[in-house]
């Protein structure tokens, strides 16, 4: 396959008619229309929610009449008799920013459970979950208020106003009518959001929202679809990560939620304000010593000097990033990352334990005493702020096999190394320059006073607040030193997190290549099927290895170079196995460059496919160049003759020293000319010759001077050679015209004389429609988009045009993917699957060839 120009000229510019280009707006109208009539409820909502906010305030939000008429809670609902506030409060937004989200929020989860479940539906979820949401966390409120439950007297004075209530509740309600996949993320993430705000925010309004999910799902089962059953699904050991990636990440996310919402009711909120910078009023420190009689430690003097800067704010942050990055990690099989999280959320449990007085504190004697039944209640919500990460790190730990990818040799080893030897190194350099600066801090510090202040140097500032403060830096390079080496070691951390994440360990064995050539001969493999043994393919095999999947991995995109080469028999099987492959290793799997005769085991799984581009087979047993169409390729063939130019079948091995010097050449001045790399993936280059199997047809002439190169790849079957398929194609800028055709035409006419050579294969034009195809759903626009803004300079329209000069029969070739979510993924992993090496420089170069 090949996406090279056939004419050296540089490629003509795309221009654009401004005077065909409808207006911008005339366009977005249309387009808002096309989605009012799509979604009128979701539409409508979002028109409610801009007027409303229009009239009550944009920034600042409603005023406090609005909020105690319209607004729903306990003292709105319980006390003053507003029944209709659960209804009411949903069509109001606290402020402008607010707003952007519910506008947001409208369009895209009420449109959502709209295009699922239909207008009616929606509708009636909306109203249900609103109501039934706000009024089982109002009943809950009742009798807690009433059993002089502290939770529930705390904030039975706040107003809620909410419009997200609504959306998430019919979101969970359309779930029952979306595929498997999208079933499951609705739930994870819809679920996971609202348990997250519950559980570190805790207001009232995030208990309805909460609610209003769990009765959506019971809303939508009772409509729920018949189930629809297809032969492959996603590993239930994929459905485990997700999750547990969904806890990593509510755990790692939940403390910027409190510290940023303002809101600490919430169930885990402690956990937040221990990694927040604010330092309690020694009253609050009382207060919470009066929980139990754990230590004197407790009620000590409190310093309540601050201690600020970056420094201390990334020792807080940094650990929280490195439990996203660990999320991140889970959700695609990484045994570190796994690891990573044990670690982290251990140590968040034992410093939590520590704080709070459950674990003993260093030279205090422990003992832990109930003082008062009344205080129960928060003693248990820092009970559960202690346990909930060590459950989680327990958790994880007893899924470990889910976790099969394992890093690279010694990769790990080298993270722990890294990582320990850091911290012991600022530790070190923290006492030896802080011995040196010793005068540089108030009061002066001793080695005793350097030595016991290093483990809080690594330390989140918020798990320190109850210790009393030694010394503190007096200038500008103290302070460097006594906040820059937790940083710096928190930095090592997070980078070493993401390098070691990125060197999964997955790859052929040594005799994988040869085990693969193989298999070729035997079965062929399609048309296209030599490609996969090019470097840079990563090789798959099946447990029998009667079947090979060759395939790139760009971005998470698992990509195969063509189809599989094995039986038929294996075909449905060595697909199933290699999608479940890729799962666990966290990739989406994407079969490129498949043939009609795929269709059928996709569609069996439920798969969807979508054409990228079209085959040019040539019969040679039927070759003529008769005929007024044939008239460009006999002028070829004749001009080459007038020009002593002959046409050589050969390989590269045979080659002279010239002629290959020659071709270097020729191929040099083709890439100089485009300025930019030659395309990869499923287009050879100059290294794809070398290869003893594939055939070369040169252009010379008497002066032994190479005018032109093409490169045929081999089919076999049978370990016969049945087929030959068109790679490689490059002409100097001076030679005859219609060189091209004559190389092709000479190769055709080879061919025929060779019974058992069953086609000839002009390849693909990568990302160049069929002649009449119309980009229809979001993929074709993709990849209709992707074609579009490569063909200024790599020309796959003109190239597929040239094609046509032989009247070759078209064969569909299309690729295959099972999510469609991952389209966008998708578009970019192949672009840069095509061009591997791109650089800023290059980038610059093509977008400047597309303006014009």
């Amino acid at each position: 396959m090949t996406g090279e120009r056939i004419a050296h000229e540089p490629a003509k510019r795309i221009r654009v008619d401004l005077a065909t280009r409808p207006s911008r707006t005339r366009s977005a109208v249309t387009s808002f229309r096309g989605l009012a009539a799509q979604r009128p409820f979701a539409v409508a909502f979002a028109i409610v929610l801009l007027l409303v906010a229009l009239v009550s305030g944009v920034i600042s939000g409603p005023s406090r009449g609005i909020r105690l008429l319209f607004g729903t809670g306990y003292e709105s609902v319980i006390d003053r008799g507003h029944w209709w506030s659960p209804l009411t409060s949903v069509f109001f937004v606290d402020n402008g920013a607010e707003l952007l989200l519910a506008l947001a929020g409208a369009l895209v989860l009420l449109g959502f459970a709209e295009r699922l479940m239909g207008t009616r539906r929606t509708v009636i979820a909306f109203l249900i979950t609103s109501i039934l949401g706000a009024g089982i966390g109002l009943g809950a409120q009742y009798l807690g208020v009433a059993g002089g439950e502290m939770w529930s007297r705390g904030v039975s004075e706040l107003w809620s106003i909410d419009p997200f209530t609504p959306m998430f509740g019919s979101a969970l309600a359309a779930s029952y009518f979306a595929g498997p996949l999208w079933r499951r993320r609705i739930r994870v993430l819809g679920l996971s959001t609202v348990l997250v705000l519950v559980l570190y925010s805790g207001q009232p309004s995030d208990l309805y929202r909460m609610l209003a999910a769990v009765v959506g799902l019971g809303v939508g089962w009772l409509w729920r679809p018949p189930l629809r059953v297809t032969s492959w699904r996603r590993s239930s050991d994929h459905e485990t990560r997700t999750l547990l990636s969904a806890i990593v990440g509510m755990v790692a996310v939940g403390p910027v939620i409190t510290i940023f919402s303002g809101a600490r009711f919430g169930l885990l909120a402690p956990l937040g304000m221990l990694l927040s910078q604010d330092v309690p009023t020694a009253g609050e420190v009382v207060d919470r010593c009066l929980l139990g009689d754990v230590t004197r430690q407790c009620v000590q003097e409190l310093s309540l000097e601050r201690i600020g800067g970056a420094g201390p704010v990334l020792v807080s942050l940094l650990p929280l990033l490195t439990l996203v990055v660990a999320a991140f990690g889970l959700s695609r099989g990484r045994r570190f990352a796994a690891w990573l999280a044990i670690t982290i959320n251990t140590g968040l449990a034992l410093l939590a334990a520590w704080y709070y007085g459950l674990l003993p504190m260093s030279g205090q004697a422990y003992v832990w005493q109930w003082q008062s039944g009344r205080y129960w209640e928060v003693t248990l919500i820092l009970v559960v702020s202690v346990l909930v990460p060590l459950a989680v790190a327990l958790v994880i730990l007893g899924h470990l096999r889910r976790f099969p990818v394992a890093s690279r040799t010694g990769v790990r080893r080298r993270f722990v190394l890294v990582t320990l030897g850091s911290l012991a190194a600022l530790a070190a350099f923290y006492i030896g320059i802080g011995w040196l600066l010793r005068d540089h801090f108030r009061p002066a510090v001793t080695l005793l006073d350097l030595l016991a202040d290093v483990p809080e140097r690594f330390i989140p500032v918020g798990f320190l607040r109850l210790e009393r403060v030694s010394f503190l830096p007096a200038d500008p390079l103290a302070t460097a030193l006594y906040d820059g080496v937790g940083a710096a070691f928190w930095i090592v951390v997070f980078v070493g997190a993401i390098l070691c994440l990125r060197s999964a360990s997955v790859g052929p064995t040594a005799d994988a290549p040869e085990r693969l050539r193989t298999l070729l001969a035997d079965h062929g493999g399609g048309s296209l099927g030599f490609m996969t043994t090019w470097t840079g393919n990563s090789l798959w095999f099946t447990a029998s290895g009667r079947t090979a999947i060759a395939y790139h991995v760009v971005n998470g995109i698992a990509i195969t170079t063509s189809e599989p080469v094995g039986p038929p028999s294996e075909a449905a099987e060595a697909v199933a196995f290699f999608a479940r492959m890729c799962d666990d290793h966290g990739w989406v799997p994407v079969f490129y460059s498949l043939h009609e005769s795929w269709h059928p085991v996709f569609n069996a799984m439920g798969w969807h496919t979508m054409q990228v581009g079209e085959e040019t087979l040539l019969n040679p047993s039927v070759w003529n160049t008769t005929g007024k169409k044939w008239q460009d390729i006999r002028s070829s063939v004749n001009r080459a003759d007038r020009a002593g130019v002959r046409a050589v079948w050969t390989s590269y091995r045979a080659l002279s020293l010239a002629q290959a010097a020659q071709i270097a050449e020729i191929s040099e001045q083709w890439v100089q000319e485009k300025e930019l790399p030659e395309l990869g993936f499923t287009l050879g280059g100059l290294d794809e010759l070398r290869d003893p199997a594939v055939r070369l047809m040169l252009a010379v002439d008497d002066a032994q001077r190479v005018h032109a190169v093409t490169s045929w790849l081999p089919t076999y079957h049978a370990g016969e050679i049945v087929g030959y398929t068109l790679d490689f194609m490059r002409r100097r800028p001076d030679s005859i015209n219609g060189v091209m055709e004559f190389l092709i035409a000479q190769t055709a006419e080879r061919m025929q004389q060779s019974a058992q050579i069953e086609f000839l294969s002009l390849s693909i034009a990568p990302l160049a429609p069929a002649a009449g195809r119309r980009p229809g759903g979001v993929a074709d626009r993709l990849l209709e988009y992707l074609g579009r803004t490569l063909e200024p300079v790599y020309g796959f329209r003109s190239l597929l045009a040239f094609k046509r000069k032989f009247q070759p029969e078209f064969a569909p070739v299309f690729m295959a993917f099972p999510d469609p979510v991952a389209l966008p993924e998708i578009g970019l992993a192949l672009a840069r699957a095509y061009l591997p090496s791109l650089s800023m420089r290059e980038v610059v170069t093509l977008m400047r060839g597309l303006s014009q």
